[in-house]
């Protein structure tokens, strides 16, 4: 009887390591999807990005798409709208997957929190507007952002997120000299459309 008790007790045990083993497991197969090809829309511009995965956790996404900028006017001025092409490489860590998966939460898509740092270039290689007299400097933008991502059913997201970065002012076509630099607040607020 001792042998079948001590026989029980063993197996009770290793039952036992072998399912948290299992959970561990799981909860650490939670991951940034491979790659990722998308459209997205923002108050102000229109990009179209990639995202693939570096690690678990860490993907890189890279984007081109239009910043778009309005400016103001007054009784003598009218307002002017322009846009400008702009490219976005950026390193994102999406930080809280494995908690939103042991919640049965979606992380397809990527869908979670994110701590990145936004690094954009604007060339100044063509404008669009209404004015025919605009143009925008060359500019790096170097931003760390805070941000989430949420998906809207099989293949619609959201994304929102704030930072604050660095701009540079850089020579250029309509500038000889590089013409300093200032800090800036960047909010994100796009809605799309994963492929």
């Amino acid at each position: 009887m001792k042998k079948l008790f001590l026989a029980f007790i063993i197996f009770s045990i290793a039952l036992t390591a072998n399912a948290q083993t299992q959970t561990k497991t799981n909860a650490s197969k939670a991951s940034v999807e491979r790659s990722i090809f998308g459209v997205q829309i923002g108050f102000l511009g229109i990009w179209v990005h990639n995202e693939f995965r570096i690690s678990n956790q860490f993907a890189l996404r890279s984007e081109i798409g239009f910043e778009s900028s309005i400016i103001p006017g007054d009784s003598f001025t009218k307002t002017i709208f322009l846009m400008a092409p702009m490219f976005v490489v950026e390193p994102r860590w999406y930080y809280n997957l494995n908690k939103r998966k042991d919640k049965s939460r979606r992380i397809d898509g990527n869908s979670g929190n994110f701590i990145s740092l936004q690094t954009s270039y604007l060339p100044n290689w063509f404008v669009i507007s209404n004015s025919p007299y605009e143009w925008v400097r060359r500019q790096l933008w170097i931003t760390p952002m805070w941000g989430m991502r949420r998906n809207i059913g099989k293949h619609f997201n959201y994304e929102v997120g704030v930072g604050y970065g660095y701009r540079f002012y850089l020579k250029g076509k309509n500038s000889s000299t590089t013409e300093g630099s200032d800090w800036m607040p960047n909010i994100l607020l796009r809605i799309g459309y994963r492929f």
